[in-house]
């Protein structure tokens, strides 16, 4: 093979390695897959699957269109045995070296698959830390020059070099074994130069090879690691804004307890029954998200302790409620905060009392929910600091960021003496049953 031949013959063989290892990220099974070290042998025979069916095409591809740069059975089986160990390796070089013993009675295809096999699977086993196996580049100039580095400051096993040299040496091997055999009409396929300096780019093809699939792939893990991260990051976000909440709520109804228990016993009562009611509700059902019909049941038994405290002749309640917002899936204790605000800022320093209105509708695939009063409003003044003033608004202004990112709506409308409209708006999910938790990153942007 000349020069030119071989170069142009190496890069589309790298090209062909970039474009396999990039389709198979493309499968969540394989994403999934890679993010265990320890796998079952269902899970290493579906990762074989993976490495070895596409591959083997390219085998099969050099075998039946004589183009040798789709032919990546050494890569391969030594890429597979660094990632899924000795099984792996074996069950993929037995895949993707069956079509040249059949078609082409390449009679060392088989055995040499294993060597490549056992070697990279037992470089992996040796190896303590399954991580220094992402670390392995294709570039390998800068990786073995900071590794050496290294290892001057600590001195220790370099993991990076004995991967490089297991590519190194199993390619060496192939060369001379396939220059001995060839001689007895004993086939086994490798690329050939009669140069030593091309001979280098051959060995130095095939560890770019092993090396560029698995940087591919470690980019596909570490984003699959952020999110995941990212999602736990906002799953406790949520948890610490829902438990500020609880202790508000319970802290402002047992301050009405206090106030009835002296002179009205038996009120006091009804209210810790409430109190116990919507207590056990929250217990049994530590979900993030709820249809709105299971939210209004809750602010029903909420509301019926501030009934109790202010009388049904001060505190009237309505509702506008369309039916079909009813399984709309909204943040669960996202109104009883807005609902608290009204009844202690709008509707309690009223002397004649007043009307608390829910209303929720549907427009254009989005959910609007208003909670009005008719209270005191809220002055000119304090217009600006509202939304980030209290523990009520600010706490759904933020929980409805974490969970919606930008795509949500908070408003208040207030004038003094008339009252006030907070309406928020979401994106409309629902849900057909009921009972099973949402997950936050099902609605997230």
């Amino acid at each position: 093979m000349d020069l030119r031949t071989l170069i142009l013959t190496l890069m589309i063989k790298l090209g062909v390695v970039a474009v396999l290892a990039g389709f198979i990220a493309r499968f969540q099974a394989f994403r999934r897959l890679i993010l265990i070290e320890e796998r079952s042998p269902r899970q290493k025979l579906i990762f074989a699957s993976f490495l070895g069916v596409p591959f083997m095409l390219g085998v099969l591809i050099r075998l039946l269109a004589k183009y040798q740069a789709t032919d990546l059975g050494l890569e391969v089986t030594v890429l597979s045995g660094l990632l899924g160990g000795t099984i792996t390796g074996l069950v993929v070089g037995t895949m993707v070296s069956l079509p040249a013993w059949l078609i082409s009675h390449e009679q060392l295809a088989v055995p040499m698959a294993v060597l490549y096999a056992v070697s990279a699977g037992s470089a992996r086993w040796v190896c303590p830390d399954k991580e220094e196996i992402w670390k392995f580049s294709p570039f390998i100039d800068l990786s073995l020059y900071r590794s050496i580095k290294q290892r001057f400051k600590h001195p220790g096993m370099d993991w990076q070099v004995l991967f490089s040299l297991v590519c190194v040496v199993l390619e060496i091997t192939r060369i001379t074994l396939g220059r001995l055999v060839n001689l007895h009409r004993v086939n086994l396929f490798f690329l050939d130069s009669p140069h030593w300096w091309s001979e280098a780019l051959i060995v130095l093809g095939t560890l770019v090879g092993v090396g560029l699939p698995v940087r591919i792939w470690n980019n596909t893990r570490i984003e699959r690691k952020l999110e995941t991260q990212e999602r736990l990051l906002m799953q406790a976000r949520v948890d610490a804004l829902i438990s500020q909440i609880n202790p508000h709520f319970l802290f402002n109804t047992l301050n009405t307890v206090s106030s009835l228990i002296r002179f009205d016993p038996e009120t006091a009562r009804t209210v810790l029954l409430k109190l116990a009611n919507i207590l056990r509700r929250r217990l049994k059902t530590q979900i993030h998200f709820t249809p709105l019909k299971q939210e209004l049941e809750f602010i029903d038994d909420y509301l019926d302790i501030e009934v109790v405290r202010f009388g049904r002749e001060k505190l009237q309640i309505r509702k506008e409620i369309e039916p079909e917002t009813l399984d709309v899936v909204i943040p669960s204790m996202i109104l009883q905060p807005l609902v608290e605000n009204a009844i202690r800022h709008g509707i309690g320093p009223k002397i004649d009392g007043g009307t608390i209105t829910l209303r929720a509708s549907r427009h254009d695939g989005r959910l609007r929910v208003e909670v009005i009063d008719d209270g005191v409003g809220i002055r000119y003044d304090r217009r600006p600091e509202i939304l980030d003033s209290g523990i009520g608004i600010s706490n759904v202004r933020e929980r409805l960021r974490v969970l919606y990112g930008q795509d949500f709506n908070l408003a208040i409308d207030s004038e003094p003496g008339k009252g006030t409209t907070i309406r928020f708006e979401i994106p409309e999910l629902i849900t057909a049953s009921p009972t099973v938790p949402i997950e936050a990153s099902q609605v997230s942007p």
